[in-house]
């Protein structure tokens, strides 16, 4: 998308991974799920109590929850990462505060152990942590340390006999951290290069076990996902053997980063389930309650937001079993789709609920109708697990990183043309057409059904200006465009909807050429947001390129922000003078 490429194998068709076996499995694990959901657990209930009711803990492990991922013969689940998904969808359409408690044990808590654990490291722990008799916990953040995960304080000193570290420091608002048995927690360890002999402070990931010298605070007092415990956990002296070392010492920023990836897709998969949650509140409530003589589904107000709510739903769950597709194919680098699935996720199911609320009323602002938790817990989402600020940044970066490298190819190739004639000419005659308004040859035809062929141009359109414009900007900005966040927040912008817009058609494709029921629905879902993203790019494209508007805008947000602070808060005078 960067360069104004397109490397459609990883997106059309639109994925499907799973086996006839694998589809039979997920296919009845569903229904004692949903039963368990809507006839154990109480969600009004954990709130109260802010924490996960007994009798629900006790089902969860009888289901086997909090084991979906490990192997069948450490006495997991061994579902994968689609089928795991689908899983997360149903816990987050009831209930985000169990979904937080499972999801913090399994998506980050002992995914590290998943991912780089050693057979022993995996044979010792996995048994007692599928069952659920240990609870496993994420053990990153810190008071000095949130989104700058490498300003971390926390220490492990390797005694001189090698076989064992000594670990002390803090960790804040851990997930699971008042019930957790196990930990994987982050440390500074001064790493040796066996080639210089220089020493380097670097992260380590370790699995502690809760024991002597660990400890933790009262649970923590929060807006939402009240019955998932949070607290602080404290390590003082805490003796780590080194066969505890998880994906080699020094790695573990590396470790972090990746098991955050790994989880990130999971994320959106529970927030489709929310929004899918919502959306039949708000519809029984607009096909039933009658005003001005009028069901309220009869009016256009209503039935535009009711339409743009499952747009946004239909948006996030294609984007959730794309990934989880993509990883269950064997794919390796998807950390900026995980990013924006994360990101948009949040974000869309936030808005679907405040909608369902708009729609309930009063009825849905009142504690007893449920929706009012929903909104609490939903929070969150655009906050942890690297916040969507943070992130935007992320997926930008990494993007510009990957089209600079083309675009210093290119430059190399100018300073010496025949070298490589072959290439100036094919990318001179693509900037040339670009710069005339014309098309650069793209085309999503081959992919795209033939029903959505209007909103696929209006992709390629899309990406073709993104990609002119990511350009110029590399070359406006260079090296400095990583301190220009302005414009990284709204290439990221771009990127999430250029991507939402290729997800749509290609899952609304495949529907069509199946000849599914519900086909005729999801073009018309796509076309929704296709026709509605595409100026959306263009407009915040143009704003990017315009040397005076887009400019004159940054300075004087810069402005207004630099008074705030100077003044400690508001600055305008009040209207009545005193």
């Amino acid at each position: 998308m960067f360069s104004g490429q397109l490397h459609t194998d990883q997106v059309f068709p639109y994925p499907s991974v799973l086996s006839e076996e694998q589809s039979q499995f997920l296919s009845e694990l569903i229904d004692p799920v949903s039963r368990f959901f809507q006839e154990v657990n109480d969600p009004a209930l954990n709130d109260s109590l802010e924490k996960v009711d007994d009798k629900t803990m006790s089902g969860l492990k009888e289901l086997g929850a909090f084991g979906l991922q490990i192997p069948t013969e450490l006495g997991g689940m061994g579902l994968n990462n689609t089928q795991y998904a689908r899983l997360v969808e149903i816990v987050g359409l009831h209930d985000l505060g169990v979904g937080i408690t499972l999801g913090a044990h399994q998506s980050i808590g002992f995914k590290g152990i998943l991912l780089y654990g050693t057979p022993e490291q995996k044979s010792k722990y996995f048994p007692h942590l599928a069952s659920g008799e240990t609870i496993a916990a994420f053990c990153l953040t810190e008071p000095s340390s949130g989104s700058d995960a490498a300003s971390i304080r926390t220490t492990a000193k390797k005694s001189v006999c090698g076989r064992y570290y000594t670990l002390s420091g803090s960790k804040l608002w851990i997930s699971n951290g008042g019930i957790a048995d196990l930990f994987t927690v982050f440390a500074k360890t001064t790493v040796t290069d066996p080639a210089s002999g220089e020493t380097k402070e670097k992260i380590t990931a370790f699995i502690v076990d809760r024991g002597e010298g660990v400890s933790h605070g009262p649970p923590d007092k929060k807006l939402g996902i009240r019955a998932s415990n949070t607290a602080s956990v404290h390590f003082d002296d805490v003796r780590v053997p080194a066969e505890n070392v998880l994906g080699g010492e020094g790695n573990g920023f590396k470790v972090a980063m990746n098991i955050l990836n790994n989880g990130r897709f999971g994320m959106a998969a529970a927030l489709s389930g929310t929004m899918k949650g919502m959306i039949q509140r708000a519809v029984d409530h607009t096909a039933n309650r009658v005003q001005f003589g009028n069901k309220l589904s009869h009016y256009g107000g209503i039935q535009e937001k009711l339409a743009r709510m499952a747009v946004l739903q239909y948006v996030t769950e294609s984007m959730a079993y794309m990934i989880s597709a993509n990883m269950d194919a064997g794919s390796k680098d998807f950390q900026i789709e995980a990013a924006i699935s994360k990101i948009f996720g949040s974000e869309a199911a936030w808005s679907v609920t405040d909608e369902c609320i708009q729609i309930l009323g009063g009825t849905g602002f009142m504690k007893d109708a449920g929706v009012e938790r929903v909104l609490r817990d939903l929070r969150i989402f655009r906050i942890f697990e690297g916040t969507n600020d943070i992130l935007r940044l992320f997926l930008a970066l990494q993007g510009l990183q990957s089209a600079g490298k083309e675009l210093k190819t290119l430059q190399k190739a100018l300073a010496q043309p025949l070298s490589n004639p072959g290439l100036l000419l094919r990318e001179g005659a693509k900037r040339a057409r670009r710069k005339a308004g014309l098309s650069t040859g793209l085309s999503l035809t081959p992919h795209v059904h033939p029903e959505l062929k209007r909103s696929a141009e209006l992709a390629v359109l899309a990406l073709e200006d993104f990609a002119g414009t990511v350009e110029e900007m590399l070359i406006k900005h260079g090296k400095n465009i990583i301190d220009e966040q302005f414009v990284l927040q709204r290439i990221a912008d771009c990127t999430i909807d250029l991507y939402a817009m290729i997800v749509v058609l290609s899952r609304s494709s495949r529907s069509l050429s199946e000849g599914l029921p519900t086909a005729l629905h999801e073009k018309i879902l796509s076309d929704i947001w296709c026709s509605e993203a595409s100026p959306r790019i263009h407009q915040t494209l143009n704003t990017l390129r315009s040397g005076g508007g887009g400019a004159a805008l940054y300075r004087n947000l810069r402005s207004v922000s630099a008074a705030l602070v100077e003044n400690g808060g508001v600055v305008a005078a009040h209207p009545l003078g005193f």
